[in-house]
């Protein structure tokens, strides 16, 4: 029974967060071993567990171990209503052992030990076994551990001589770099897994492990399901903290329905969960496979909680933002059941990237343009390119751009590449490339570091592979490299480019920041998609004791990296020092190019489809100048040379 002084006084209900009922059927579905659940706060997760430890106790009693954040929460908050649920359950008050064998952290239940314990106590883990095993806070755990292991090992050992154990792990979550990613099938916006290094929540790690399940909301207006976030609550631009508190409202992802804070339990009750690949009907049915794990992980939303209101979370969220504190912006976002990732102040921002567009295509070669480099970032399924021009005292065009997928162990996807790298743009060819060599191990993404040194060999003419350091005394060195394609082959070297990478990132930074039309500026294509800025908007310098780091912002950094190699094509190429007002002549005895409409295109390669019609696009050319631009750029030509020359008799002199 909820005392009156609580939210919502009177018997327990579980009906009232019918989100936390998943977790409760967990344990007597025979296809899982673990719960991971992540919710908000406010969400009645410790609860839950009180609902399925006094259950089991009452009609399956076997052994129970509880493991709270501390040793305070456990004696002074979870013990005391533990005790409350045994004294006011009827058909377990009379089977509590009672007197100087109710113990604050052990208590004899139908027979069996209720064992209290808490993440860094090795003792209160290493004690008796338990069938059911429920590890609370486990985020609040993180700094928790002891000489003997890590607190979720060491309770789930506890459990490990039953067959049928069940083990739950909950928790807020606290840092991450989180993304989402749509379900072509559902049309339902998932999170998506990210990269273990960029996460600081062990429940997420958890988690993503599992089925990642959401808990998803059908809109009461026009039907369609969604998973409900803090970016879906809407007030009016520019409102106080007091304001947005009274006028939030949630706004439908599919058709912008207004839905009110009237409807939360309704959706609530109808709410379902829903794991990616799986697909919900108008009815509220769940079609599809969840995928195939012996964790069931669910994502519960904290807007679903019905102790804290919409507006409530949004005017602690401004609050937060105010303050500038990034603890209580942290806290505020936590709240709803989502990871925090911190962005620096000067983080950069895609419009700055935006601002960079200038009236050229992909695939076109502005006249400006005198070299030709490539970027190639390999991943363990695909290869990720950049072709840049650079002209005038290292100002840069991006030629092209694009993503190759296919396994980066196999022969085919490395065609791809050498056909990207030796085709003609606008009449030139691409004169050094840099493709990334630094793999590392223990990343899944991680590509073959032999099949790139291969590649480097035969094209030893045009590519370089490299590797990076986070500060060097000179920008690169280029070293012979011995390697072995494989394990019975005779060894071959390549040049290998040894790059400082805070360097040539501050590099590509600094030509971003320039404005356009200055020495050094970066410019992109009219039709350049907001994949690109977002991956050039991926990471932030800062300093830590004096010395740079480059941290995330985004996990998608694939291009961004692509653009520091051809930083290093370009430095090598000494871009920087093409004379100012460089420009390709036009060929004035050639006729003028066909009609677009008129012209044969080029065959389309091998390859992928986004390949073909990166190729496709650079069929159209610019039309053949008007003869006032021909007569301005002879006298162009005639200045510089008068000028060139007058530069050499003043050297002679």
């Amino acid at each position: 029974m909820y005392p009156r002084s609580a939210g919502v006084p009177g018997p327990r209900n579980p009906g009232l967060t019918p989100y936390i009922i998943p977790m409760e059927r967990f344990f007597e579905d025979p296809r899982y071993e673990v719960c991971a659940l992540i919710t908000g706060t406010q969400q009645s997760k410790t609860d839950a567990i009180l609902d399925v430890m006094g259950w089991r106790l009452d009609t399956n009693p076997r052994p129970q171990l509880y493991v709270g954040p501390s040793k305070n929460f456990v004696e002074n908050q979870f013990e005391p209503r533990l005790m409350r649920l045994f004294d006011e359950a009827k058909s377990l008050a009379d089977r509590v052992a009672r007197g100087k064998r109710n113990k604050k952290t052990l208590k004899i239940v139908n027979g069996v030990t209720v064992r209290l314990a808490w993440g860094g106590s090795p003792t209160s883990l290493a004690s008796d076994q338990a069938g059911d095993v429920y590890v609370d806070e486990y985020d609040k755990m993180a700094k928790a551990r002891n000489k003997d292991g890590e607190t979720f090992v060491l309770a789930k050992a506890r459990a490990d001589t039953y067959a049928d154990r069940k083990i739950v792990v909950t928790s807020t979550p606290k840092k991450g770099l989180i993304e989402t990613e749509r379900c072509e099938r559902s049309g339902l916006e998932f999170w998506r897994v990210a990269d273990p290094e960029t996460l600081e929540s062990p429940i997420w790690v958890k988690w993503q492990g599992g089925t990642r399940h959401h808990f998803a909301w059908q809109c009461p207006h026009c039907g369609e399901w969604f998973i409900p976030r803090l970016k879906n609550l809407q007030y009016p631009k520019g409102a106080t903290p007091a304001v947005a508190r009274r006028e939030t409202f949630l706004a439908c992802p599919s058709q912008g329905c207004v839905i009110g804070e009237e409807h939360k339990a309704a959706m609530n009750a109808s709410g379902v969960p829903v794991a990616p690949g799986q697909h919900i009907d108008v009815d509220g049915v769940v079609h599809g496979d969840a995928p195939d794990s012996t964790v069931f992980s669910l994502w519960c939303s904290g807007l679903a909680s019905p102790f804290v209101s919409w507006g409530e979370r949004t005017e602690e969220h401004l609050l937060a933002i105010q303050s500038g504190d990034q603890e209580a912006i942290q806290g505020a976002v936590n709240k709803t059941g989502e990871c925090h990732a911190p962005v620096p102040l000067n983080a950069p921002k895609a419009e700055a990237i935006r601002a960079k567009i200038q009236p050229y295509r992909l695939g076109e070669v502005p006249r400006e343009v005198m070299r030709l480099v490539a970027g190639v970032d390999v991943g363990k399924n695909d290869l990720w390119y950049v072709v840049r021009g650079f002209g005038s005292r290292g100002s840069s065009w991006l030629v092209d751009r694009g993503h190759l997928l296919g396994q980066t162990d196999g022969e085919d996807i490395w065609d791809d590449l050498a056909d990207v790298l030796t085709s003609s743009y606008g009449g030139l060819h691409v004169q050094k490339a840099m493709v990334d060599s630094g793999f590392r191990p223990d990343r899944p993404d991680a590509g073959e570091a032999h099949r790139v040194y291969d590649f480097a060999r035969r094209y030893s003419w045009l590519v370089n592979p490299t590797k990076g350091r986070a500060t060097r005394t000179t920008p690169l060195t280029v070293s012979k490299h011995e390697v072995r394609p494989n394990g019975k082959a005779a060894p071959f070297s390549v040049d290998l480019v040894t790059v400082d990478t805070d360097f040539f990132k501050s590099l590509v930074t600094t030509r971003i920041i320039t404005d356009v039309g200055r020495p050094g500026s970066l410019h992109l294509p009219s039709d350049i998609d907001d994949e690109y800025c977002r991956h050039l908007v991926s990471e932030v310098r800062e300093l830590e004791r004096g010395k740079p780091v480059w941290k995330p912002v985004s996990r998608a950094n694939h291009l961004w990296d692509c653009e520091a190699l051809a930083a290093v094509a370009g430095y090598m190429l000494n871009v920087q020092r093409i004379p100012e007002g460089a420009m390709r002549d036009w060929d004035e005895d050639a006729p003028a190019p066909l009609p677009s409409a008129e012209r044969t295109p080029e065959p389309v390669p091998a390859g992928n489809a986004e390949q073909a019609l990166r190729r496709l696009a650079r069929v159209a050319e610019k039309p053949a100048p008007p003869p006032q631009a021909v007569a301005a750029q002879k006298s162009l030509r005639e200045s510089l040379a008068d000028r060139m020359a007058a530069r050499s008799r003043g050297l002679n002199r």
